[in-house]
Formats: C-alpha cells, sequence, structure tokens
C-alpha cells in the first residue's frame, strides 16, 4: 500500500483471479506432502507441525478470501452540502500529556462543522490520574465540553458509554487523545450516512511519528499492511471493523449493538460484530484523515499488541464466536474469525522454531523425507505467498514488519495463556511519550532462542558431520535468528520519560477486584 502523504492515501495493490487460483492450486500442491504417511518419522513431533501447516494454510486462504477483488455494493455516495446531521465529537483521556490533548482539540475545531459539539470524555479521575483536573481547565479555555467520570467500570468503553448518555448527537466521531484529525475528516466522512443503512465508517491510524525509532517504525510497518490491503479487502464483504479511533458511527446503530462492549478489552473489535450481526454496513475509507503517535518503546508497544491479541482471542472462547453469529454472512464470519485465529500464531511460531532445535541436539526427525523432496514442495508455496504478500501490499510489505510479527509470538501466547486460566487483563492507555529504559528483557526469549541455535548448531556438526539434514536445520535457526534480530535491537534501548515497573496485570478470578 503506497503513501503518498500528499494525497494522504494507502493504497493496495491489484490482484487478480488468476493469481488467487495459482495460490489455491499451490496451496493443494504443497499440502499433499503432508498426507503422504512415508513422510511421517517422529508421530507426535509430525503431527504438531502437522497441525501448524492446518493453520498456516488456513490463514492463507482467509488472506485471499480478503484480497480477492471485489467491492462493497454500497450506493453512490451524495456530497450534498445540504445533509448536516448533528455530530458529537468524542476525545477520550486517562492521564494522557495535556499539551497534547489541546494539540488534538485545536485539530477538532478547525474542522469547523457547524453542527458539531466537541467532548472531552474525561477518565482521568476514575483512573485516579493526578492531572484529571487540568481536562476541566482545558475544556474552559478552549471552549468545549468535558465530561469527567466519578463511577469507573468498563474502561474506555465504559467511559463512551457513560457519555452517550448525556449526549444527544445523530453521528459521534471518537479519537483517541493523540489522533488529530485533518479539516476534512468530518466533510469527507458524513456523505456516507445518507445511505440509512450505514452503521459506522472508519479510517486509518497513521503514526506521524513513524520514522522516530525503531519501535515506531515496526508498528507502523504492521499498521501500514493492515490498514491498506486487509481492511480494504474486509470492506467488499461489510467486515471492516472498528479500530478504536478515527471512525464515525450512527447513534442508533452503536446503541442497539448496546454501545461500546465493555466485557471485552478489544471492545471496538467486538462492538464492531454486534453492529454487523444487526444488520447494518460499515465503509472504511482507506485515506489518511487523523495523524497519532505510535509506542516509541518496547514496552508500550509490547502491552498495546498484547491487548490486541488477548481481546481478539477471547473471542473464539465465548459465545461471540463468529461461527455462532448466525444473522453474519458466511463472509462475514471468515473474516471476523480470520482476525481472531491470527493470534494464535504464537503458538504456530513456537512449534516451528522449536522443531530444528530438537534436531541439533538430539537428532529427532519430524518427518523422514529428504530436504530436496521438502524444497520441491514448499519453495513454490513459500514463493507464491510472498508474492502475493508484495503485489497485495502495492510492493510496500517490509522486513520490519514480517521481523515485528514474527517475533510477536511472546505476547501472543501470553494472551492466550491468560484466557485458558481465566485471568483478567487491565486496559491500559498506550503511552503517548517514549519511557526511557532498557526493555531487553521482553526479548529474552528471542536471545535465549539464538544462543540455543548457535550451540545447537555445533552440537549437531559434531555429531553428524556437514550433511543435508544438518544444513538444513541450521538453514531454519539461521531464519529464525535474522527475523528476531531487528526485535532485539528495538528493544534494548529506549529514550524518553523515565520507565515505569513492568507490569502485565494479570490476576485469576478469584484473585481479581472488579475494575469499577
Amino acid at each position: 500500500m503506497k503513501f503518498n502523504i500528499n494525497k494522504g492515501l494507502l493504497e493496495r495493490g491489484k490482484i487478480d483471479k488468476s493469481l488467487i487460483g495459482l495460490n489455491l492450486a499451490m496451496t493443494a500442491f504443497y499440502f499433499s506432502w503432508w498426507l503422504t504417511p512415508s513422510h511421517i518419522d517422529n508421530k507426535f513431533l509430525y503431527f504438531l507441525l502437522f497441525i501448524g501447516e492446518i493453520y498456516h494454510i488456513f490463514m492463507a486462504l482467509t488472506f485471499w478470501h480478503t484480497i480477492a477483488p471485489g467491492q462493497l455494493k454500497i450506493k453512490k455516495v451524495n456530497r450534498s452540502k445540504k445533509f448536516l446531521p448533528t455530530v458529537d465529537i468524542f476525545i477520550t483521556v486517562a492521564g494522557e500529556p495535556v499539551e497534547i490533548v489541546k494539540q488534538t482539540i485545536n485539530k477538532v475545531l478547525n474542522m469547523n462543522y457547524p453542527k458539531s459539539f466537541i467532548y472531552i470524555l474525561n477518565d482521568s479521575l476514575v483512573a485516579k490520574k493526578e492531572n484529571w483536573r487540568e481536562y476541566e481547565y482545558l475544556a474552559e479555555e478552549m471552549g468545549v465540553f468535558c465530561i469527567t467520570r466519578t463511577v469507573s467500570g468498563g474502561a474506555k468503553a465504559g467511559n463512551i458509554n457513560h457519555a452517550l448518555k448525556i449526549t444527544t448527537g445523530k453521528l459521534i466521531a471518537i479519537f483517541d487523545a493523540d489522533m488529530q484529525p485533518r479539516p476534512n475528516f468530518l466533510s469527507r466522512l458524513i456523505p456516507y450516512f445518507r445511505n440509512k443503512k450505514v452503521g459506522f465508517v472508519q479510517t486509518p491510524q497513521y503514526y506521524k511519528n513513524w520514522q522516530n525509532n525503531l519501535v515506531s517504525s515496526g508498528a507502523w510497518a504492521q499498521q501500514e499492511f493492515f490498514f491498506g490491503p486487509i481492511m480494504k479487502g474486509k470492506e467488499k464483504s461489510n467486515s471492516a471493523f472498528i479500530c478504536g479511533t478515527n471512525f464515525l458511527i450512527r447513534r442508533t446503530a452503536l446503541l442497539e449493538a448496546g454501545g461500546m462492549q465493555e466485557n471485552n478489552i478489544a471492545e471496538d473489535f467486538l462492538t464492531s460484530l454486534f453492529v454487523h450481526n444487526n444488520g447494518w454496513l460499515s465503509y472504511y475509507v482507506n485515506e489518511v484523515l487523523s495523524e497519532g503517535l505510535a509506542p516509541e518503546d518496547m514496552l508500550s508497544y509490547f502491552k498495546q499488541q498484547l491487548r490486541w491479541a488477548r481481546g481478539s482471542l477471547e473471542i473464539v472462547f465465548t459465545r461471540n464466536n463468529p461461527l455462532f453469529k448466525k444473522r453474519l454472512s458466511w463472509h462475514q464470519r471468515i473474516e471476523y474469525l480470520s482476525s481472531s485465529l491470527y493470534y494464535f500464531n504464537g503458538i504456530i511460531v513456537l512449534i516451528d522454531i522449536v522443531m530444528p532445535l530438537l534436531f541439533l541436539f538430539f537428532g529427532i526427525r519430524p518427518v523422514a523425507a529428504s530436504s530436496t523432496s521438502f524444497a520441491l514442495f514448499f519453495v513454490p508455496f513459500i514463493f507464491l505467498n510472498l508474492y502475493s504478500l508484495r503485489m497485495a501490499s502495492a510492493d510496500r510489505i517490509s522486513f520490519q514488519a514480517l521481523s515485528f510479527t514474527q517475533s510477536s509470538w511472546t505476547l501472543q501466547i501470553l494472551a492466550l495463556k491468560s484466557i485458558l486460566l481465566k485471568q483478567k487483563m487491565k486496559f491500559e492507555v498506550t503511552s503517548k511519550r517514549a519511557l526511557t529504559g532498557n526493555y531487553i528483557n521482553l526479548a529474552y526469549p528471542h536471545i535465549t532462542y539464538i544462543v540455543l541455535a548457535f550451540m545447537g548448531s555445533i552440537t549437531a556438526v559434531l555429531r553428524e558431520g556437514i550433511n543435508p539434514s544438518v544444513i538444513t536445520n541450521i538453514a531454519w535457526v539461521l531464519v529464525n535468528t535474522i527475523l528476531f534480530i531487528p526485535f532485539i535491537m528495538a528493544a534494548y534501548k529506549a529514550e524518553g520519560v523515565p520507565r515505569p515497573k513492568l507490569e502485565i496485570d494479570l490476576a485469576t478470578e478469584n484473585e481479581r477486584k472488579h475494575v469499577k
């Protein structure tokens, strides 16, 4: 997705049906290798790899489903200036720097929409932030409203729901404290709501600080791909979902969904599912209409990704699983399920990276086939997948995006563990300032792996010498090592405000006190 700072567009590449068909054929060809009994050596390890391959293929199929050619069938947007519904603009805050919130309010005021009402949704008091009164002073200074909650509950979702009860706008625009809209945000999105079936319109989250350091650039590399081909692809099946900020939603659609969902840490994702289940349309405008801040330190990135992983995975294990939502189309179910199952990748990565270590140290072989025979099936499959990624992203998919995605296996496993052990995870606002300190501890598993890979390689060479099996498994650990290095470098050092204590804040249901 080529980003044009002048046009503000995130474009997806063009994928034709022939490439999709070729991918399907190559996938079937590759999977046939795993169905051959003679390739089995250690049955248990082969079974684990087989499960992993089923996951990889399922995710590949859903990816092609997302990026396949198509377009949401929606009436042509009428941009008549006579359509001027009332709009409530919510800026959610919970202790962020006041100067950043002030900048956001200035940008909101610049939209200059005649029928808008601007509200600071102040959750800083219930979040026990010392600066909670400063937002009330700021609101008075800038001529906007401030709604300060005195009774907590539901975190950000609860903050929004509280404001819903005392506001009346037909449409609601929601921005995080750092997300600053461009002047044409409302004028660009409001016309879509002439169609009374449209429930919400989402826009990208662009990180204006993405070039600041390795963490912010890595975070943006992932976001750029998601807000390009992925979200635009989801739109065609009416599955583009709310991403927490930079969106405009119809009050009726939100209220019918029960407001923002307070029982999931990824409240935006679950709320979208409910809105779609009620039959509303969503639209995704792949144009940068707001600019915000990426996490600039590994701790903030880790916590943000952990929250997204936990919230998305949790849906799979509850009655909110999209497969059980009968009013969703099968296309919508596939899209929601694939977004949730993406975070199962952590356990699959763990399986994949451990297998070569078992061979290098102990000579244990999951498969009995030669490396050459496997390569004949695997290489065309993976090459075509990478080529499709490149085409879908308009040649913008980056090594750093792949690195951060692969290296996030630790936090994804932590998210899965918290669900299986019924631990509750506290909602935390992503820091809007870089935290200073060394977060190399978040990369300890990756460093440990590299050390084991080096030791295992020496062990295998001493045991068997140089042979195809040894070379192949050393190559696998080398690939994993290369993918982990950018993540380790990003974790090593951060400069900014003083570093807080690393606390993920997980508690079992029996230990947990409900956060009001």
